[in-house]
């Protein structure tokens, strides 16, 4: 089992059944819906996301080397999650890794959470964090590239894939932290951040392993990323942040290659690459049933795409529908929790899934997943933010099926436009409250059932729930 030197409080797990033949009705559950203010959740989310960051004094153990205190966690390492086969019946997936995009998404909530600072004005956990990042970029030779996705807790490179967006998240991140780290970290951070720049403007062009670990082409998710990560380094007053040439070409050819993804109706994730020279076509996507995808959403709450964007709109509004009554993904949950309780619908990852934590035992349509859900509630949050402050409603033929699933059109006020797309995040964010494990939150709900199923206690689940919080205050 994952071993820390101090074991934080936490609720009893319940025992979740997987028999899909149960119905929502038979299930008890110990928060009723609509009965706690989401964003009063945000220290309990805080506090489980914040168990699975290492320190000097709270390490973790690897499950598939116990007792070799060799490979135990350094600080700064950020686990998906304390999930392994052996201590999770009904899965066969081991999460006791850092992910390089997992743990800038949950160091990004460290930096935004006010944490207590040490003598100086550091906050150490973020220390922590660039000196394993870094540990983990000098890790990454060769077979492995400087985008190599997943390393082990002690920060040695996991036989894994490559995935340009992590480099691009991670150095976001780091910009963002810059001010709460000492000043050796920030030299450190600095030349990090640099490392990553340098690696991303010579691959930017290139196809990579999408967001899903899945394909490998062109992704929308991880041009999306690395379009932020090159916006953000040009408009840096960080001393020392290098801003080479080729910066702004690349900017201008990330934003082209994004409108590329547009296939007349959707965004299309990942794009086939067809060699060296090829146009590609988003005509031609890697594989069919992975349309509409959930990164597309992701692209805006993590990168570059404006939720203003109308193409966006269209694309999520299609998301939603093929997980309600009548699409092609339905998941019978989203019927019980509207009729029932008025909450939801959750979001799954695309039409095609069939991952559950038990890659032995798929399931054709997959599962809602937590952390879907809370990004699609944040782009509602966002876009009502963007509608109060700017006091226009974006509506127009693409956008208007996203917006009337708010019950919005081109006739509301933008204040009451901006209300209803609050209502419609907080509806998706209380059907997570509600199908949770006394809040804790795993990978992914049953479909059926509403059961938490997969993995437990997962990093970005956590993450995702505060980025959502964080946004519906901006916005309300």
């Amino acid at each position: 089992m994952v071993e820390s030197s101090t074991t934080p409080n936490k609720p009893a797990r319940t025992n979740r059944p997987t028999d899909t033949s149960r119905t929502r009705a038979s299930v008890q559950n110990s928060i009723a819906p609509g009965a706690v203010d989401l964003t009063s959740l945000v220290p309990i989310m805080y506090t489980f996301m914040f168990r699975n960051i290492a320190s000097d004094g709270f390490t973790f153990s690897d499950p598939q080397f116990p007792g070799d205190v060799s490979r135990d966690s350094k600080p700064g390492c950020v686990i998906a999650a304390p999930s392994f086969p052996a201590e999770t019946p009904g899965t066969d997936e081991d999460y006791v890794f850092n992910w390089v995009r997992d743990g800038a998404i949950a160091a990004m909530e460290v930096v935004k959470a006010g944490m207590p600072t040490r003598p100086g004005g550091s906050v150490q956990t973020l220390n922590d964090y660039v000196t394993f990042a870094d540990l983990c970029h000098s890790n990454a030779q060769p077979p492995w590239t400087k985008g190599h996705a997943c390393f082990t807790i002690a920060g040695d490179a996991r036989p894994w894939t490559e995935q340009n967006d992590g480099p691009a998240l991670q150095s976001i991140t780091i910009l963002a932290a810059f001010d709460q780290l000492d000043p050796g970290t920030q030299k450190r951070a600095v030349d990090l951040v640099n490392a990553n720049v340098a690696f991303l403007l010579g691959v930017y062009q290139e196809p990579t392993t999408n967001l899903w670990e899945e394909h490998s082409g062109f992704s929308f998710f991880a041009r999306s990323a690395q379009l932020r990560c090159f916006e953000e380094i040009q408009a840096s007053a960080i001393a020392g942040i290098d801003k080479p040439a080729g910066l702004r070409p690349a900017i201008k050819w990330l934003r082209q290659a994004l409108a590329d993804h547009w296939d007349g109706s959707k965004y299309v994730s990942v794009m086939a690459d067809r060699g060296a020279g090829a146009k590609p076509s988003p005509q031609n996507p890697v594989v069919s049933g992975y349309d509409p995808n959930i990164d597309i959403v992701q692209a805006a709450i993590y990168g570059a795409v404006p939720v203003t964007d109308t193409k966006l709109l269209a694309t999520a509004a299609q998301l939603r529908s093929q997980w309600e009554e009548g699409g092609i993904a339905f998941y019978p949950i989203n019927k019980v929790d509207k009729e029932q309780f008025g909450i939801g619908p959750m979001f799954g990852r695309y039409p095609g899934d069939v991952y559950n934590g038990d890659t032995a035992h798929p399931v054709l349509g997959g599962h809602p997943w937590v952390l879907s859900t809370c990004n699609v509630a944040e782009l509602h949050y966002k876009l009502a933010s963007v509608i109060r402050s700017s006091g226009k409603v974006p509506v127009d033929d693409l956008s208007a099926p996203f917006f009337a699933q708010s019950g919005v059109d081109a006739s509301t006020a933008p204040a009451a436009a901006a209300a209803a797309l609050v209502a419609t995040g907080d509806a998706m964010v209380r059907a997570v409250v509600y199908h949770s494990d006394n809040l804790e939150l795993s990978e992914q709900f049953d479909g059926w059932t509403g059961y938490e199923r997969s993995v437990h206690n997962l990093t970005w689940s956590y993450a995702a729930y505060l980025s959502a919080m964080r946004a519906r205050t901006e916005a309300v």
